[in-house]
């Protein structure tokens, strides 16, 4: 025994981070880090130009939205470190050959350390996270609709997995039998999903949704090989992980200006720094890609069975300020294309009604209908702070046929003469024409209507349309006013071979 105090185990953690540091620099072709001043100032926007080259050779994405987001999202993967969320990539199709494998398998070659698979237990997805804490593996779920689909079972654990990994910090906790301990298992990790269908919601909500459809007559893209072309995605991929890395200190602190708010906002916010780092057209195609994927989303969004008894119950109350409870049914009821009629055994009772109104804080009272009824029912006020919060904006109501519009007094300066419905107005002397030009009579009306002033039926002087104000007359020969004209637009006094 010597005197020295024992040294403390070296953490297996940070043993294990400095691990996959080395490993990951191994990987990309590098033992030494490389910094912003190695790269030139467009080798960003140069790398996500050839990253949606490749991707446009192999597979035929909806939009430019789509395909902007794919890319960014691939970039994003290789600075997992620098992120206080990991966005989702989700790649639907309503049915087979819409290319969302094949996307998968462009994301899987050019993304940071793909973990591809077409079904897996949470536990092992637990561990695969948990072993590289510092630089965890993109999780990539292929044929994810036999995971979450209606006859996949129950998959609660995955989900939860799936939603927690969002957010940095989120772990999960296991009891270790075997050394009597809790331990904390990392849940942070870049996912992407691609199925039949539509993902889980939760899901969906923290997740880039790409929508996927089959190719048109005429459409056709290059076949992909592995062995053949998977060598110069991967080059590809080494660039830009080089390219990203060097660049994660500027990226942990960006704060990009972001056109969405709230989860949205948590889920973009890594892709808009990306596209900000790259400069060129990114920024702005990133912002375009954000905002418009995101509302497409939305607006596909299926609402929960509450949100929707609030939409329809909105619809249902019309202008209506109460409504018995029997007549709230019978309108939700109405609609064929509702779930209300079939809801449950019998469909939707007073009862069903009152307990999914009520985690809105909404409950039914007695009411006066009239002089002889009383009834239980709501009164919309009851709706009104729901209904701002849960429900989608109504639409407009169809804009009433315009009326119209009659010359404004407002409009019309007190020294001119207006002709409005055939009645003429005393004129007074305008500082714009000459003092001693005389009123003109009103000149009849014609019996067809004129969408412009016709200077060849109606020279100088006379009338145009109702409405107009009148242009000063003026002789032909002397060109000087007229308070008269007989018809030949020219003074008794003056020449009349002047006008010819």
């Amino acid at each position: 025994m010597t005197g020295q105090p024992d040294q403390p185990a070296p953490d297996p953690e940070e043993t294990n981070m400095d691990a996959e540091t080395s490993t990951d620099q191994e990987q990309n072709g590098s033992n030494a880090a490389l910094t912003p001043a190695d790269f030139d100032a467009d080798a960003g926007e140069l790398l996500l130009n050839e990253v949606r080259e490749a991707l446009a050779r192999y597979v035929i994405l909806p939009d430019e939205h789509s395909a902007t987001g794919v890319v960014l999202w691939i970039a994003a993967t290789h600075a997992v470190p620098a992120w206080a969320h990991a966005a989702r990539l989700v790649i639907r199709a309503p049915e087979k050959r819409c290319g969302k494998s094949r996307l998968l398998d462009l994301v899987e070659a050019t993304c940071h350390d793909p973990l591809l698979t077409v079904n897996a237990s949470p536990s092992a997805v637990y561990r695969s996270i948990g072993m590289k804490r510092k630089n965890p593996p993109t999780i990539l779920l292929d044929e994810a609709d036999t995971v979450f689909g209606p006859k996949a079972g129950d998959n609660e654990d995955l989900r939860g997995l799936l939603n927690a990994g969002h957010q940095r910090n989120r772990p999960a906790l296991r009891y270790n039998a075997a050394n009597s301990s809790v331990e904390k298992i990392q849940t942070f990790a870049m996912a992407a999903l691609a199925g039949i269908g539509a993902m889980p919601d939760t899901i969906e909500d923290r997740a880039v949704v790409i929508r996927m459809r089959r190719r048109a007559p005429g459409e056709s893209v290059a076949p992909y090989r592995t062995r053949r072309d998977g060598p110069a995605l991967d080059n590809l991929r080494q660039r830009l992980n080089q390219w990203v890395r060097a660049h994660l200190d500027h990226l942990g602190s960006a704060m990009p200006d972001m056109p969405v708010e709230d989860r949205a906002a948590d889920t973009w916010e890594p892709l808009l720094a990306v596209a900000d780092l790259a400069g060129g057209a990114w920024p702005d195609l990133a912002r375009a890609a954000c905002t418009t994927l995101t509302e497409t989303r939305d607006a596909n969004a299926q609402l929960s069975i509450q949100a929707r008894l609030l939409t329809d119950c909105r619809a249902a109350f019309g202008t209506s300020d109460m409504l018995a409870t029997t007549d709230l049914l019978d309108h939700l009821k109405a609609d064929p294309e509702a779930p209300w009629a079939t809801y449950g055994n019998t469909g939707l009772t007073p009862v069903r009604l009152g307990a999914l109104l009520r985690d809105f804080d909404i409950t039914s009272s007695n009411l006066r209908l009239g002089k002889d009824r009383q009834a239980k029912g709501y009164r919309r006020t009851d709706f009104a702070d729901a209904w701002a919060r849960y429900c989608p904006p109504e639409a407009p109501n169809p804009s009433q046929p315009s009326q119209p519009s009659q010359p404004s007094q407002s409009d019309v300066s007190a020294d001119q003469s207006l002709f409005i419905a055939g009645t003429a107005r005393e004129n007074q002397p305008s500082h714009s024409r000459p003092t001693h030009t005389q009123p003109v009579p009103a000149v009849p009306q014609p019996s067809h209507p004129k969408t412009r002033p016709d200077q060849a039926e109606h020279p100088a002087g006379t009338a145009g349309t109702a409405g107009t104000a009148p242009l000063p007359l003026t002789c032909r020969a002397c060109h000087e006013p007229m308070a008269v004209d007989d018809g030949t637009h020219v003074h008794p006094t003056c020449d009349p071979e002047a006008q010819r």
